[in-house]
């Protein structure tokens, strides 16, 4: 018989039991399933307790480790990964092969190695040949890959997918050792194997017969081969950007085309015409997604080539001379677009284009960026036939009026997409635009009309904007930003370059959309390291920063900077008022993977040296030409061992920076 201390102590056991031990495996599983890929999310979550830390090491299937000294301690802590990239984390001859070998021997399934990765070594071979379940090998960039490495890829007989992106010193000769040695293969990609010619790319099509996708980009092949590719009965996606040796002659020798191709890719070709291009077209009745950009001329002869596609969804024209006929054609085909790309095409005009949306209503996505000659007419015509438009990119359509964008915000509301770059809208249009409450992206660079009424509107109407580029928007101020950050909490984007209006009390707003993962607010000389540590505190997620020529952030930025955005992996502060402990400070973000470091006249040699050497993930680094005979020789020489590329630039200190109004954010 239980006596009372005896019951009280059981009680007391059962109240501070704790309830998440409970949950079983399976459950945490689908929880776990539900985040996704979310780190955040993901540590936060096995931070719960004892049991979800231990359950979720047991879940994660991918790992993507950036220092080779823990390595170990990493793979112990996630017995069960299939899926590792090294692509951050060099390996040299040593333990680390081991490593690897010894804990992922059984579930290792695909890896991704670094360019610097050094090939000439037993321990990869071994991995390759132990690794019975590798189905997956990225060695892409990967400079010292050899055909020696070609030959060690041929014993991993599963392998299905294999990435050769840039292997410039592998030949035939490797090639044919891995037609030879993985005949399961379903994808290869050889883009930018410069030694790679007829012959290799034969040998894959003869013995990998179960290849699905194909990129032959920048080879030096010519018409021998490409009967054979053809001839691949699975054959989906074949890619030829940049193959300057196929010409008329070579593609006029196929008989037949690929039955089963969909997706084909021959942009940068400039020797095709409509006579060659039947030809490798010929019989490829499931053809969904053409490209053709920077090629021939958009005649009346090539447009009825594809004519009867009646599969075909998506065409890229980019950079193409085009001719009314070859649109009017376009508009006649018998398949239904649902993606069209006229960017940068000269000879594009209102008569045309109007056709070519009349005969496909079903358009998803239109891109007619620099399209210079349209007018009010094709928006009229767009906003008429194409109403379920989810992107509309615009950019430098310059004959375009005011008037237009009201139309394309009162018929096109189910945009997600819209690029109006350089173009004349204003606060009425911007008002129109805020109808569309799906907006995801908004880029309105170098709208010089658009005041804080109209972006205020933004804020209002788009709840769902995650990007906004205000790029030179010389009218804006920090009420706009306030705007945008109080309406659009999931804001993940934001371009503030050149908004000399802009402050600190902006980046106060912005430290609200704890989302925010870019931001680049370079020349905006109103705000300090009061705003950027505001940003620091509230935005953790903060990935990509660009504070080039704000001059007054400095040290006191740098600190909370470096204390709570520990995901920073991209930082610009040239020409701010940054010195050595301000860099060393970020040296702890281990994330941290480019970085560039331009006319700080508070940085010293050592100050630099120390901070590199401290930055154990850096990728990249770009520097003033002044500092490359003032670092050393062996430090260079270490970093560029963990695979940081230096960019040197000799601009002068006293040199005056221009930034032209053509330039552009890109976020890749």
């Amino acid at each position: 018989m239980k006596t009372y201390k005896g019951m009280q102590r059981q009680q007391k056991q059962q109240r501070f039991t704790n309830p998440f031990t409970l949950v079983t495996d399976e459950i945490i599983f689908a929880i776990l399933d539900f985040l996704g890929h979310d780190p955040f999310s993901r540590k936060s979550f096995s931070l719960v307790c004892k049991s979800f830390y231990s359950v979720e090491s047991r879940h994660r299937k991918t790992l993507k480790p950036l220092r080779s000294d823990l390595l170990r301690r990493i793979l112990l802590r996630y017995p069960v990964i299939d899926h590792l990239d090294l692509s951050l984390c060099p390996l040299n001859e040593g333990d680390s092969w081991d490593v690897i070998l010894s804990l992922c021997k059984s579930t290792l399934r695909s890896i991704k190695l670094s360019p610097s990765m050094f090939f000439a070594n037993v321990g990869f071979s071994k991995l390759v040949m132990n690794c019975s379940d590798l189905v997956e090998i990225d060695l892409s960039n990967a400079t010292e890959f050899t055909d020696s490495g070609a030959a060690a890829i041929a014993k991993a007989k599963n392998l299905e997918r294999l990435w050769l992106v840039r292997c410039k010193l592998v030949s035939d000769i490797g090639i044919g050792c891995i037609a030879v040695g993985c005949r399961k293969l379903r994808l290869i990609n050889l883009k930018w194997c410069l030694r790679v010619g007829d012959l290799g790319v034969g040998l894959i099509a003869m013995k990998c017969k179960e290849i699905r996708c194909l990129d032959l980009s920048y080879l030096p092949i010519t018409k021998k081969c490409l009967p054979s590719v053809l001839q691949l009965q699975h054959l989906e996606d074949l890619v030829l950007v940049g193959c300057f040796h196929i010409d008329l002659d070579g593609l006029t020798n196929l008989k037949q085309g690929c039955k089963s191709l969909e997706v084909l890719n021959m942009s940068n070709c400039p020797c095709i015409s409509h006579y060659g291009l039947s030809f490798i077209t010929n019989g490829a009745e499931c053809l969904r997604q053409f490209n053709i950009s920077y090629g021939p001329p958009v005649t009346l002869d090539l447009a009825k080539c594809l004519q009867y596609f009646s599969n075909l969804q998506s065409i890229r024209l980019d950079g193409c001379i085009v001719t009314c006929s070859g649109m009017k054609a376009i508009g006649n085909w018998c398949a239904s677009l649902k993606e069209l790309s006229l960017s940068k095409c000269s000879g594009v005009t209102d008569e045309g284009l109007s056709l070519i949306v009349q005969g496909h209503q079903e358009l998803r996505k239109l891109d007619i960026t620099c399209c210079r000659k349209i007018t009010q007419v094709s928006i009229n015509s767009i906003t008429n036939s194409c109403t379920c438009l989810t992107s509309l990119r615009m950019e430098s359509c310059s004959l375009v009026q005011s008037e237009a964008f009201v139309l394309i915000g009162q018929c096109c509301q189910f945009l997600e997409e819209l690029d109006v770059t350089d173009n004349e809208i204003d606060d009425e249009g911007l008002k129109s635009i805020a109808r569309c409450s799906k907006l995801s992206s908004l880029k309105l660079g170098i709208c010089l009309k658009i005041t804080d009424d109209g972006i205020a509107h933004v804020g209002t109407g788009c709840p769902k904007l995650t990007e906004i580029d205000l790029y030179r928007c010389i009218c804006i101020t920090d009420v706009g930003i306030e705007a945008i950050a109080h309406g659009c909490p999931d804001l993940e984007m934001i371009n503030t370059a050149y908004c000399d209006k802009v402050t600190d009390a902006s980046l106060e707003s912005l430290s609200k959309c704890l989302r925010l993962k870019a931001l680049e607010i370079r020349g905006c000389p109103g705000v300090s390291s009061v705003g950027l540590s505001a940003i620091a505190l509230g935005c953790r997620q903060l990935m990509m920063l660009d504070i080039k020529k704000c001059h007054h952030i400095n040290d006191v930025g740098m600190v909370p900077l470096a204390q709570f955005s520990q995901n920073l992996k991209q930082i610009n502060f040239s020409y701010c008022s940054v010195t050595d402990v301000g860099l060393l400070a970020l040296a702890s973000i281990s994330s941290l993977q480019n970085i560039t470091i331009l006319h700080l006249t508070g940085l010293t040699s050592n100050g630099l040296a120390a901070a590199l050497l401290a930055c154990k993930g850096l990728m990249k680094v770009k520097l003033h030409r002044f500092f490359k005979r003032l670092l050393p020789h062996s430090l260079l020489d270490h970093m560029q061992s963990r695979g940081c590329v230096f960019q040197w630039r000799d601009k002068a200190t006293t040199q005056v920076e221009t930034d032209p109004m053509e330039w552009k954010l890109h976020l890749g």
